[in-house]
C-alpha cells in the first residue's frame, strides 16, 4: 500500500481532462484528495469533477516514473514547484497512480490501451509489467472462461502495438487470434482483421482449429470480404496468395474441396485439393508414405495443439493410419528419419487379407497426449481402420466423450464396446449407417442369394481385446455403456429384431441416455419398453414398428423430451397392434400422445404423421415455441392458414419437411421471408399454386432441396435461378419436372459441384444423351436416378463407384439403361466399388422395360413391380429381388 514514513513531502497533482466535456453530472467544483488513503478511493465520486487535486508523495513519483524523476529532479523549473498540472484522461491517470502506489489494478481488454499509452508516456516500468503479464497469461490461458479480450479490442491493441513498434504487443496478439481460432471466425468483427495479423496468426505453431475446413471457409470469408481491400493496396498479389498456401489441402473433405470448384477465386486451389485427395485415396495404406519419397510431410499432419478440443475428419476418405499416426507424434527436424521408418514399420502390419488383425508396436510410437481434445468425428473416413484409430484415440486423446463414426461399415457393436473399454469417459456415440432397404417388415421378398455363407462369431457380443487387438472370448456387458448418454445408431437394423436380445440388453443398461436414435431398424415394443431411463432429451424411433402406447410410456417418463422423431410406424395408432414384440392391444390416439407432449415437454424437433393435424398443433403449441425442425408426413394434415402461422408460432425453424399438405405460393414466400435461417425445405407430393416465384428469392442457409410432384413447370432457366438463390445445396432432390433436358446435368454439376446427395426422378429427358456432368459432383454419397432418359451407359454403376469414391448408394431403372441392362460390381473386390453400400435396379410396371438378365426368375409376373437389390455389408454381398419399387 501507499504510505511510507520516507514519503513525507508532497506534491499536489493538479489534474483535469482535456477532451472532457462538462455534462449535467459533471462538478465544476474541484475535490482534493490524497495518496496516503488511495486504496480507497471512490472513483465515481472523484470523476463526477471536471478538476481534482491530489497529494502525491514526491518521492514515490519519483522512484516510480520517468516522467516525474525527469521533472521533479532534473532542471527544469518544475523541480522547485509545489504544484504540477496533469492533463490526461483522467480515470486512467488515477489507475496510473494506484500501479505506483502498489495498488491492484482490474486490467481489461478496453482499458488495456489507455493504460499502455500512460505506461509509456509517464514511463511507469511497474504499470508495463503489469500490462504484459496480464496479457501473457489471457493469451496463453487454457481456461475458456479466461477469454477476455474481444476481437474488436485485440484488432485494436495489435494497431497500438503497431504503432508503437511493439512486438511483444504483435506476437501475443497472433498467439491469442491462433489459440482461439474457432471463436474468432464466428465473431462479427473477423473480416476486420488486419492482413498481417491474420497471416502471423495462421502460421503460428498453436493454430487451433476443429478441422481444415474450418481454416478455409474462415480465410475464404475474410478474403471475399477484403478483396477491394487488398486490391488497393501495397501489397502484392503473391503476397495474397501467402493465405491461401497455409490451407493442407490434402485435409479437406472431399465434398467441401469439390464444392468450391464452382467459386471463382478459390477454383485453382479447389481442384488441386480434389486431384491430391484422390491421389491419396489410390495409394495403400504404408504406399501413401512411400509415395512421397523423402519430401516434407508436414501438409499430411491434421492440426492438433495443446488447446485443441475437437477433431473432425468427417468426409475425408483419404485418411489413413499413417495421417493419423503421423499427427499425433512431435514435429520435429530430428524426428523426420525414424519418424518415417516408425511408420512404415507400424503400418505393415494393416494390410491383412482378412482385415480382422491388427499390431501396433507401442514402443515404436511415443505418441502425443493431448488432453484438450473431447470430440472425434471419423464418419466417412473409408480408409480408417477403426481399430487402429481406437487405439490412438486411448493413447492420445485420454479425455475423449464424443466419438462419431457415421457410415463406417466395419464399425459394428462389437466396435462399441471395444470404444468404450478403450475409451472409459466416451458418453456420446454416433454409429449411423444407411438405412438397408430390405427392412424385412417394409418389403416382399421373391428371391434371395448370398455371395458366401455368413457364420458371424456371435457378432454383436462384446469381445475382449488383447495389446495387439486380436479378439479372444465374449464377456458380459456389465457397467461398460453406463456411462453413455447419446446413442445414436441410424439404419443399424444388424442389431435390432436379425438378435432382439442384444438390443433388449443394451438398452437395459443405458440408463443415463439423453439422446438415443433408432431410426431405420426393426425396432419392436419389447426392446423399446426395456429401456428405464428418464433423462431423455431426443427420441428418434421413426420407421420402426413401435406402437404408440410403447411410445407414450417413454415419452411419460421423459418428461425433458425435446426432440421427437416417430414419422413412418406404421403402428403407432392402429386400433390392434399384432407386430412380434407387441404388449399393446389397446387403442391409443395421436391426440393422447401429442396432449401428453404439449404438457411436459419443450420441443425443439419433431417429426409426426398419421393423426397430426392443425389441432394437434394447438395442442403442442406451448412445447413448440422453441421448434428447430418439423417433418409432416404421410396421414399428417395442417391447412394452408395453419402454414401461414408456422412461422410466427415456430420462429426458429431451421428445417421443414411437408409430405402431402396443400399450400400456395404465397404461403412459401411468407416462410422463405421469414425463415432466414431455413436449412432444409422438402415439399413433397404437395398440390396447390407453385410457381417459379415461390423459389425467385435468395436463401442463402439452405442446404437441402427436395421438390417432389410440386414443381413439374421447371424448366432448364428455372433450375439456373435456384442454383443462383441456393447456392449453399449439398442435397437436392428433383422429382416430376418434366422439362428438363441433358443441359440440366451441366447446370446441377456446375451451379453445386459440391452435392453429396442427387435424387432426379421423372425429370424430362435429363439422362436421355448418357450420364457426364454429373460425375463433376465427385463428393456425391447418395445418387438416384430414374425415368430421365434412356441413356444410362450399361457400364455407368462401375464407373461412378471408381470416379465417386464417397459414393455408398445407387438407385437406377432399367428403363433408362441404353443398352437394356447394367454390369455390376464384383461380389468380392473391393477395389471396384470403394464404399459403394447399396445397389438398387428398379423394373417397372410398363413395357417400356427391358427384362434384364438379373430378373429371368420374375418373368412370370411383369405386372409387378420389382427392383434387384444388392446390399454389401461387412462380411458379404445380399442380393434380393423384391416386389416393391425401392
Amino acid at each position: 500500500m501507499a504510505s511510507s514514513s520516507d514519503d513525507d513531502e508532497f506534491v499536489i497533482l493538479v489534474c483535469t481532462d482535456p477532451n472532457n466535456q462538462i455534462g449535467a453530472d459533471i462538478s465544476n467544483e474541484e475535490i482534493v484528495i490524497s495518496t496516503t488513503d488511495i486504496s480507497h478511493w471512490d472513483f465515481p465520486s472523484i470523476l463526477s469533477f471536471q478538476t481534482f487535486k491530489i497529494q502525491a508523495h514526491r518521492n514515490r513519483l519519483i522512484e516510480e516514473s520517468s516522467y516525474f524523476r525527469g521533472l521533479l529532479s532534473g532542471s527544469f523549473s518544475e523541480s522547485c514547484s509545489d504544484c504540477i498540472s496533469i492533463e490526461w484522461q483522467l480515470e486512467t491517470f488515477l489507475n496510473v497512480l494506484r500501479c505506483m502506489f502498489r495498488c491492484p489494478l482490474d486490467i481489461t481488454s478496453r482499458n488495456f490501451i489507455p493504460l499502455f499509452e500512460a505506461a509509456l508516456y509517464f514511463g511507469v516500468e511497474m504499470l508495463l509489467l503489469q500490462l504484459k503479464s496480464w496479457f501473457s497469461e489471457v493469451s496463453l490461458s487454457k481456461d475458456p472462461g479466461l477469454l477476455k479480450i474481444q476481437l474488436d479490442d485485440l484488432i485494436r491493441i495489435w494497431n497500438f502495438g503497431l504503432e508503437h513498434a511493439n512486438g511483444f504487443v504483435q506476437e501475443l496478439c497472433a498467439s491469442y487470434l491462433a489459440r482461439n481460432f474457432m471463436w474468432t471466425m464466428s465473431s462479427n468483427f473477423f473480416e476486420d482483421v488486419p492482413y498481417d495479423l491474420l497471416l502471423l496468426c495462421i502460421k503460428h505453431p498453436h493454430l487451433t482449429v476443429d478441422s481444415e475446413k474450418h481454416l478455409s471457409d474462415a480465410l475464404f470469408i475474410w478474403l471475399d470480404s477484403n478483396t477491394k481491400q487488398l486490391e488497393g493496396s501495397s501489397k502484392t498479389e503473391n503476397e495474397f496468395s501467402d493465405i491461401l498456401k497455409q490451407i493442407r489441402i490434402s485435409l479437406l473433405p472431399l465434398w467441401f474441396a469439390s464444392g468450391k470448384r464452382s467459386s471463382g477465386c478459390f477454383s485453382e486451389l479447389a481442384n488441386e485439393s480434389v486431384n491430391s485427395i484422390f491421389r491419396l485415396m489410390k495409394v495403400t495404406t504404408t504406399g501413401s508414405i512411400n509415395a512421397l519419397g523423402d519430401s516434407d510431410l508436414s501438409h499430411l499432419r491434421i492440426r492438433l495443439t495443446e488447446y485443441s478440443k475437437r477433431m473432425d475428419l468427417s468426409g475425408c476418405p483419404q485418411i489413413t493410419p499413417m495421417i493419423l499416426l503421423l499427427s499425433l507424434l512431435p514435429n520435429t527436424h530430428s524426428f523426420a528419419l525414424a519418424l518415417r521408418k516408425s511408420i512404415k514399420e507400424a503400418v505393415s502390419n494393416l494390410e491383412q487379407a482378412d482385415g480382422s488383425k491388427y499390431q501396433i508396436s507401442q514402443g515404436l510410437l511415443p505418441t502425443l497426449s493431448f488432453e484438450a481434445v473431447q470430440e472425434v468425428d471419423i464418419s466417412g473416413c473409408l480408409k480408417l481402420h477403426l481399430e487402429v484409430a481406437i487405439e490412438c484415440f486411448s493413447k492420445s486423446f485420454p479425455c475423449l466423450r464424443k466419438v462419431k463414426a457415421a457410415y463406417l461399415l466395419n464399425f459394428r457393436t462389437t466396435t462399441l464396446y471395444k470404444l468404450v473399454q478403450k475409451c472409459p469417459l466416451v458418453s456420446e456415440v454416433d454409429i449411423t449407417i444407411d438405412m438397408n432397404p430390405l427392412i424385412s417388415s417394409q418389403v416382399s421378398v421373391i428371391s434371395s442369394t448370398s455371395s458366401s455363407p455368413v457364420i458371424p462369431l456371435a457378432p454383436n457380443r462384446p469381445y475382449i481385446v488383447d495389446h495387439s487387438f486380436s479378439m479372444t472370448y465374449p464377456y458380459h456387458l456389465g457397467p461398460s455403456l453406463a456411462n453413455i448418454t447419446k446413442l445414436t445408431m441410424e439404419g443399424r437394423s444388424d442389431v435390432c429384431a436379425a438378435d432382439e436380445a442384444s438390443l433388449l440388453e443394451l438398452l437395459s443398461q443405458t440408463q443415463m441416455l439423453k439422446s438415443l436414435c433408432l431410426r431405420d431398424t426393426n425396432l419392436v415394443d419389447n426392446a423399446l419398453c426395456n429401456f428405464s431411463g428418464s433423462l431423455l432429451e431426443m427420441l428418434d424411433v421413426s420407421n420402426t414398428m413401435i406402437s404408440g402406447a410403447a411410445l407414450n410410456l417413454v415419452v411419460r417418463a421423459n418428461p425433458g423430451l425435446k426432440c421427437l422423431n416417430a414419422r413412418g410406424c406404421k403402428n403407432l395408432f392402429w386400433t390392434e397392434n399384432k407386430t412380434k414384440g407387441a404388449k399393446f392391444s389397446s387403442s391409443y390416439s395421436c391426440g393422447e400422445l401429442l396432449t401428453d407432449l404439449g404438457k411436459t415437454c419443450r420441443l425443439e424437433e419433431i417429426a409426426l404423421g398419421w393423426g397430426f393435424s392443425y389441432f394437434s398443433l394447438q395442442d403442442l403449441k406451448p412445447a413448440i415455441l422453441s421448434l428447430r425442425a418439423m417433418t409432416v408426413g404421410l396421414g399428417g394434415t395442417l391447412p394452408e392458414d395453419a402454414l401461414i402461422l408456422l412461422p410466427t408460432i415456430c420462429p426458429l425453424l431451421e428445417s421443414l419437411v411437408l409430405y402431402f399438405q396443400v399450400i400456395s405460393d404465397c404461403t412459401i414466400i411468407n416462410m422463405i421471408t421469414s425463415l432466414r435461417q431455413l436449412r432444409t425445405l422438402s415439399l413433397c407430393y404437395c398440390l396447390g399454386d407453385i410457381s417459379i416465384s415461390s423459389f425467385n428469392l435468395s436463401m442463402p442457409s439452405l442446404r437441402k432441396l427436395r421438390l417432389e410432384r410440386v414443381t413439374p413447370w421447371m424448366t432448364n432457366n428455372d433450375l439456373v435461378l435456384l442454383t443462383q438463390n441456393c447456392t449453399k445445396l449439398v442435397e437436392l432432390a428433383l422429382l416430376g419436372c418434366k422439362l428438363l433436358n441433358s443441359d440440366a446435368q451441366c447446370i446441377i454439376s456446375r451451379g453445386w459441384p459440391g452435392l453429396i446427395s442427387i435424387h432426379l426422378e421423372d425429370c424430362g429427358e435429363l439422362t436421355k444423351k448418357g450420364i457426364s456432368s454429373l460425375f463433376n459432383c465427385t463428393a456425391l454419397e447418395d445418387l438416384l436416378l430414374r425415368h430421365n432418359g434412356p441413356g444410362v451407359q450399361r457400364n455407368f454403376i462401375l464407373d461412378a463407384a471408381l470416379k465417386l469414391p464417397m459414393l455408398r448408394q445407387v438407385s437406377l431403372d432399367l428403363c433408362d439403361a441404353s443398352e437394356g441392362d447394367f454390369d455390376l460390381p464384383d461380389d468380392e473386390d473391393e477395389s471396384d466399388r470403394y464404399s459403394l453400400r447399396s445397389v438398387k435396379i428398379a423394373r417397372c410396371k410398363s413395357g417400356r422395360c427391358n427384362a434384364g438378365s438379373h430378373f429371368a426368375e420374375v418373368l412370370a409376373k411383369p405386372a409387378h413391380r420389382e427392383t434387384l437389390v444388392l446390399v454389401w455389408n461387412s462380411r458379404n454381398l445380399v442380393r434380393t429381388v423384391v416386389k416393391e419399387r425401392l
